[in-house]
């Protein structure tokens, strides 16, 4: 388990925090608001806490050079509107000069100050060790609240922990309990919904819940490569038809595991990749060439939400069709009304499926949507996050490992009760054979004396000198000749 800010001590400390501020823009303002609602509960933390708050981010992709409509300023009044106090927004092309270390350096606790998007500097994607730093100079402790790039080994993510002490935000904390939570101590059965265009970008996803899940429920592009892989003409369809064998394998695993893999079994179609395009409901033996797989069918949503209502845990990353043409949207909101309607617990994977419920306005029906897209992705693919893994890890006291100890003694214990039913009908089921088995003990008795006859004579196997008997065998030679 890693160190959280609630694990330190922040009084009058300057704390530089990782925030994931990438946020959608449209002519300058802020779209939606998601990521920067989501990283309050840890700044509003050091706020009552008296600490003085540096936070940074990255916002898209300005390859390591200032762009205006890439400035995080706008970030910085969003959040004094969310936080009612003002956050200085330290202007700099270069992330951290001279003008931005002062502001720093005379920032009081109880204040926030944003710096400009670290991926004005190319060295933030490279992890530089001179950037890394630059950034520490400025705080005493590192807070990480960004999952959304956790899985990124860069300067503000990763590098700065070799140079201040390193803990997690309430975000990260979150985000790891209930993502590590529904992969290795799920409530059962546990469902995985796996979307998205390709096989490919979710191989080692679906390797990795083959080990977990009770069911894995396939949709949108990626399911067509399944359906290929069949035998099914899957016409136009996005298939890789590179992948075929790997598909088969996938299966074949989920079968041996006693997985239920499911596919659609039918599926919405278009005459072509176009929000206008002509559609047609047809089962997956049916698709006609030319056309292509845009969503999933009512026969198979009628499938998927009926496996959904039995699962106590649910986890979803991907979205079942082009959820973003109005016609092709059906079975994605299907699929999210039916984890809105489940009473069990429903973790969203980030990206494309959290947009998804957030369309559907599903979001305060779910447990918990990741803000991590891709970070989410490799999470369940069981890879190590770089900006979880140079986090300080949380010591486990000595009450709470005899605790640990109590609690393995009474499952033990637990587990001898159990078994004492079973151990007595086993004892009264050999009775008769330990019967039997004394009335023919004499029998062994009697063979007893054979044993020690062969004991005695076996040394007689000692009178092996007999090759210096090979003179005599020679002169017979010898007088044969």
């Amino acid at each position: 388990m890693k160190k959280t800010v609630k694990d330190i001590d922040v009084k009058n400390k300057k704390i530089i925090c990782r925030c994931d501020f990438n946020v959608p823009m449209k002519d300058g303002k802020i779209t939606d608001d998601f990521r920067i609602v989501s990283a309050l509960p840890t700044i509003q933390y050091l706020l009552d806490n008296d600490a003085a708050i540096i936070l940074c981010s990255h916002m898209g992709k300005p390859k390591g050079q200032p762009k205006p409509e890439l400035s995080l300023a706008p970030v910085a009044e969003r959040l004094s509107k969310l936080l009612k106090k003002k956050v200085v927004f330290a202007k700099s092309d270069v992330v951290v000069d001279d003008s931005v270390k002062k502001a720093a350096m005379e920032l009081k606790s109880g204040e926030v100050m944003l710096l400009e998007n670290v991926r004005y500097r190319a060295e933030e994607e490279k992890n530089d060790p001179e950037f890394a730093k630059d950034l520490a100079s400025l705080a005493d402790v590192f807070v990480n609240d960004a999952f959304g790039t956790a899985h990124r080994a860069h300067a503000s993510t990763a590098g700065i922990a070799d140079y201040l002490p390193a803990v997690s935000g309430s975000l990260i904390e979150k985000e790891l309990e209930f993502l590590g939570e529904a992969l290795d101590n799920p409530k059962r059965p546990m469902v995985a919904i796996l979307g998205g265009s390709k096989v490919s970008d979710k191989i080692l996803v679906i390797e990795n819940l083959i080990k977990k899940a009770d069911t894995i429920i396939i949709g949108g592009g990626m399911a067509y490569t399944f359906l290929a892989a069949n035998g099914y003409n899957v016409g136009s369809s996005l298939c890789e038809r590179d992948k075929l064998d790997l598909a088969k394998k996938l299966q074949a695993k989920a079968k041996k595991k006693g997985v239920k893999f499911l596919l659609p079994v039918d599926s919405k179609i278009g005459d072509k990749f176009d929000p206008k395009c002509k559609t047609k409901i047809v089962d997956n033996d049916k698709i006609l060439d030319g056309w292509m797989g845009m969503d999933i069918g009512p026969k198979t949503i009628e499938l998927y939400t009926k496996e959904i209502k039995k699962a106590k845990t649910i986890m979803w990353n991907g979205p079942m069709g082009v959820f973003e043409f109005k016609a092709f949207a059906g079975g994605t909101k299907a699929i999210a009304m039916a984890l809105a309607e489940n009473k069990g617990i429903t973790v969203i994977g980030g990206g494309d499926s959290a947009a998804a419920v957030s369309q559907f306005k599903l979001d305060d029906k779910m447990t918990h949507i990741s803000t991590g897209g891709g970070a989410s992705l490799e999470f369940l693919e069981g890879k190590i996050l770089p900006g979880v893994s140079c986090l300080q890890n949380k010591q486990i006291k000595k009450s709470k490992l005899k605790k640990v100890d109590k609690m393995a003694e009474a499952k033990k214990a637990t587990a001898k009760k159990a078994a004492a039913p079973k151990k007595a009908v086993a004892k009264k089921a050999a009775a008769p054979k330990k019967e039997a088995a004394k009335k023919a003990a004499p029998a062994k008795k009697a063979a007893a004396p054979k044993k020690e006859t062969v004991k005695k004579v076996a040394p007689v196997k000692k009178a092996a000198p007999a090759k210096k008997a090979a003179p005599k065998k020679a002169a017979a030679k010898k007088a044969t000749k």
